[in-house]
């Protein structure tokens, strides 16, 4: 069976594009240290191994980074897998989610070692919804199709998938990722997350424009919902893989913003 998810064709945008936040982080305080840890997490049809670019800037600023490897077997296996990860953490963290890894940090930033959240072009539902409830209401990306099996376990469309996940990269890195995504189960999306960390965490969140997996009035609407620091990046669905500067400075910015916030509790 073949799905093709209410997702993202890019709306016209009034707005410079770039990785400049529509609002400005507030700066740290002169004796304020940046929160030091990072724990990237990922989105479905993908691991870890994207992330790649983005270790390598923010590891080269300083930061330790550790990477979630999602099963993507549930939403309660996916939460634990990040879990485990913050645990280790040595102190506070940014807990960043692109795409279907912004559902986990939802419910999994209530970890106590979270001081800020990061959604990159990444799903924000509240306590009660599910994941496919925040595509109500917005158009389809006909680009983005996940081929679904009997056993209920998605994979994007292989013909479709540079179109519709990253199509600014190139053939050679589109053919990698398509070639080893990892599918995940679909009743994933249907999962009700049962905490919003949003509500109690500061958010910041990346927007892709060129993105092809969701609409981008639903990018925008739940950036907005959340109360999100927005930038806005020139990008495909996958600019974590693409534009890896550009993310690694919001989440640098995120970083430096937290720990004015934990020095003024």
């Amino acid at each position: 069976m073949t799905r093709i998810f209410p997702t993202l064709l890019a709306a016209a945008m009034a707005t410079t594009l770039g990785a400049q936040a529509q609002a400005a982080a507030p700066a740290a305080g002169a004796d304020a240290e940046p929160v030091r840890n990072i724990v990237l997490v990922h989105g479905a049809f993908a691991d870890g191994s994207g992330w790649r670019g983005v270790y390598d800037d923010l590891s080269a600023r300083g930061y330790r980074v550790s990477i979630v490897q999602n099963p993507l077997t549930s939403l309660a296996d996916d939460v634990a897998a990040t879990r485990r990860v913050l645990d280790r953490q040595d102190g506070p963290a940014i807990l960043v989610g692109h795409s279907w890894g912004g559902t986990v940090i939802t419910e999994a930033g209530v970890h106590d070692k979270v001081a800020g959240l990061v959604y990159v072009s990444a799903l924000a539902p509240d306590a009660g919804e599910t994941t496919a409830q925040q595509y109500q209401g917005f158009a389809a990306t006909p680009e983005f199709v996940i081929d679904v099996h009997p056993d209920g376990i998605g994979y994007l469309n292989g013909e479709k998938f540079k179109a519709g996940f990253a199509h600014d990269a190139s053939d050679k890195d589109a053919a990698f990722l398509r070639d080893s995504q990892v599918p995940i189960t679909m009743a994933e999306f249907e999962t009700p997350v049962q905490h919003a960390a949003w509500r109690s965490k500061p958010s910041w969140a990346v927007i892709a424009t060129e993105d092809k997996a969701f609409d981008q009035a639903m990018l925008v609407h739940m950036a907005q919902r959340i109360g999100a620091q927005i930038s806005y990046v020139k990008a495909s669905h996958a600019l974590y893989f693409t534009q890896p500067g550009a993310v690694a400075e919001v989440i640098d910015t995120a970083a430096k913003a937290a720990a004015t916030t934990l020095t003024s509790k």
